[in-house]
C-alpha cells in the first residue's frame, strides 16, 4: 500500500483497496433519501456510551476477575484495561471528528484502508452488536425471571428458553419481547432513544453510586491482605479451550502475582467494551466535531472511576476467595447481612441491561446503514423514515432477526465473538489514524489524537495482545464469520459498491 501524500480528495486506488474520500462520506450524508436527523449533544453521546458500558460487566465481570486471576488487585486490572481502551478511544475520537458520518470503524476503514477491509470490519461489527445484543437481552431475562419468582408468579417452562431445564421445546419469550421493545424505541428516534437512555442511565448510576456509598460503611481492611496475592500457574484450560498465545507459544496465563493483574485486565477489557457505539451516532449529532470525541472520552471516564470505586468495595467487603462470580455485588451484601441493597442491585441490573440493549442494537443498525449507502448490502437497508429520519428498515430487520437469537439460544451457546470482535475494530481504526494523517494531513481535525505514530501503534499491540488471550474456540468462529463475509462481498457487494460505479466513470 502506497504512503505517498494523497494529491486531493477525487483520489482513489482501484480494485479492493478503493478508497471513498472524505468529501464524498460526508456528501453522502446530504442526500434526501439517506439523510439522518441531528439532534444529539455531547451530553446525550456521553450518556450513551455510560449506557452501553455500564452493563453486565459491573454486576457479575468484577467477581470473577477477582476470584480467579487478581483478587483485591483486580482495581488495578481495571486501570489497566482502561488505559487499553483510552489509547482505541483517543483515535476513535479523531477519526469520528474527522469523518463525521454513521458506520464507526467501517466508515474510518473505507476512508482510509479501502473498501475490501472497510467490508471486513463492517461484517465484523455486525456480528459484534448482533450477538451483544443477544446476548444482554438473554441475561436481561434470567434477572426478570428471577424477580417474577420471587413475587410468585414465574413464567410456564416452555416460556422460560434453552437452558432452563426444560426437556421440551422452550422460547426465551422475556428476552424476545425486550429486543422488540427497543426495536421500536430506535425506529422512532434518536431523541426518543436518548431521552430513554438518560433516564435509565441515571438510575442506573444511582445505584453503582449508592452501593459505593453504603458499602464502604462495612469494608473490612483484612480483606485486602494480601493485596496481591502469591502468582500460581492457570492449567485449566485445553484444547479449543486453550488462549491462542498457549496454542502458539506454550505460554501459561498466571492467576494472581502480578502477572494475574494483567491476565484479569483481558478479563476485565470486556467490561468496558461499548464506548466505540458513541462514534456510530456521529452523522446524527449536531455539532460531531466537538461533541463525539467528549462523548468518547467522557463516558469512558466516568465509567473507569465507577469501575475502581465497585472493584475496591467489593473486594473490601468479602474476601477475594469467597466472592460469588455470579453475582459479586448483591452477594457481597448478603454476606453482611443486608439484602436490601442485595435486591436494589438486582433491580439497577435489570434496568441497565434494557439500554445496553437499545444502544447495541441501534449500532448495529447504523453500520447496516452505511454500508447499505455504500452500495455493499442491498438497498432496502438505507431507507430512512420520512417522518422519524431513521433506518427504519434495517432496524426492524436486525431486530426480528437478534430478537429470535435471543428466543432460541441458550445464553451459554451464545458466543463471546463481541470480544474479538471489538478489538478487532480497535486495532483496524488505529491503523486508520496511522494511514489518513499519511495520506490526508490536509483535512481538518476537530480532535487530534496526542503522540502520534507512537500512540496508535501501542494502541494496536495492546489489542492484539488481548486478542491472543482469547480461545482457540473463539478465533475459530470468527474466522468462519469472516470467510461467510468474504463470500458475500464477492457475490455482492463489489459488483453492486457505488465506489466502483463512481471509478467506472
Amino acid at each position: 500500500m502506497s504512503t505517498q501524500p494523497d494529491t486531493g480528495p477525487e483520489r482513489s486506488r482501484d480494485g479492493l483497496f478503493r478508497t471513498k474520500s472524505i468529501e464524498q462520506s460526508i456528501q453522502d450524508t446530504e442526500e434526501p433519501e439517506h439523510q439522518l436527523k441531528k439532534t444529539l449533544s455531547a451530553l446525550d453521546l456521553t450518556v450513551f456510551g455510560v449506557g452501553v458500558v455500564i452493563g453486565s460487566g459491573i454486576f457479575v465481570i468484577t467477581g470473577t476477575a477477582a476470584t480467579d486471576y487478581a483478587g483485591p488487585a483486580v482495581t488495578i486490572s481495571f486501570v489497566v484495561a482502561a488505559v487499553v481502551c483510552a489509547l482505541a478511544a483517543l483515535c476513535y475520537a479523531e477519526f469520528a471528528s474527522t469523518v463525521p458520518v454513521a458506520g464507526s470503524a467501517y466508515t474510518f476503514a473505507f476512508a482510509s484502508l479501502g473498501e475490501f477491509p472497510a467490508w471486513i470490519i463492517g461484517w465484523d461489527l455486525i456480528l459484534e452488536l448482533a450477538l451483544g445484543c443477544a446476548t444482554v437481552s438473554v441475561g436481561w431475562s434470567g434477572y426478570v425471571q428471577s424477580l417474577l419468582d420471587s413475587w410468585g408468579i414465574p413464567l410456564p417452562a416452555a416460556l422460560q428458553g434453552p437452558g432452563s431445564g426444560h426437556d421440551g421445546f422452550s422460547f426465551n419469550i422475556a428476552a424476545f419481547l425486550l429486543v422488540l421493545a427497543v426495536m421500536t424505541v430506535v425506529v422512532i428516534g434518536m431523541k426518543l432513544s436518548a431521552w430513554v437512555t438518560s433516564v435509565v442511565v441515571a438510575i442506573k448510576v444511582t445505584v453503582v453510586l449508592i452501593v459505593i456509598a453504603v458499602g464502604a460503611f462495612f469494608i473490612n481492611g483484612a480483606n485486602y491482605t494480601p493485596y496481591i496475592p502469591p502468582a500460581q500457574d492457570n492449567k485449566s484450560s485445553s484444547g479449543l479451550s486453550a488462549t491462542l498465545l498457549e496454542g502458539i507459544a506454550g505460554f501459561t496465563p498466571s492467576s494472581f502475582g502480578v502477572m494475574g493483574i494483567f491476565t484479569a485486565a483481558a478479563v476485565v477489557f470486556f467490561a468496558f467494551i461499548g464506548f466505540d457505539v458513541v462514534a456510530t451516532a456521529a452523522e446524527e449529532t449536531r455539532r460531531p466535531q466537538k461533541d463525539v470525541p467528549l462523548g468518547i472520552l467522557g463516558s469512558l471516564a466516568i465509567c473507569t472511576v465507577l469501575y475502581v470505586g465497585v472493584a475496591a468495595i467489593v473486594t473490601g467487603m468479602q474476601n477475594y476467595k469467597d466472592l460469588d462470580p455470579g453475582a459479586p455485588l448483591a452477594e457481597a451484601f448478603k454476606s453482611v447481612g443486608h439484602p436490601f441493597w442485595a435486591g436494589l442491585i438486582s433491580f439497577g441490573a435489570v434496568v441497565g441491561l434494557t439500554v445496553v440493549c437499545m444502544i447495541l442494537l441501534l449500532g448495529q443498525s447504523r453500520v447496516f446503514f452505511a454500508m447499505s449507502r455504500d452500495g455493499l448490502l442491498p438497498p432496502v437497508f438505507s431507507a430512512v423514515h420520512p417522518k422519524f429520519r431513521t433506518p427504519y428498515r434495517s432496524t426492524i430487520i436486525l431486530g426480528l432477526l437478534t430478537a429470535l437469537v435471543a428466543g432460541f439460544i441458550s445464553l451459554e451457546e451464545l458466543s463471546k465473538l463481541v470480544n474479538i470482535g471489538t478489538l478487532f475494530a480497535f486495532v483496524v481504526v488505529a491503523l486508520g489514524v496511522l494511514i489518513l494523517r499519511r495520506t490526508r494531513p490536509d483535512l481538518p481535525r476537530g480532535f487530534k489524537a496526542p503522540w502520534v505514530p507512537f500512540l496508535p501503534i501501542a494502541s494496536v499491540a495492546c489489542s492484539v495482545w488481548l486478542m491472543l488471550n482469547l480461545s482457540v474456540e473463539t478465533w475459530l468462529r470468527f474466522v468462519v464469520w469472516m470467510l461467510v463475509g468474504v463470500v458475500i462481498y464477492f457475490v455482492y457487494g463489489r459488483r453492486h459498491s457505488r465506489a466502483a460505479r463512481g471509478n467506472a466513470q
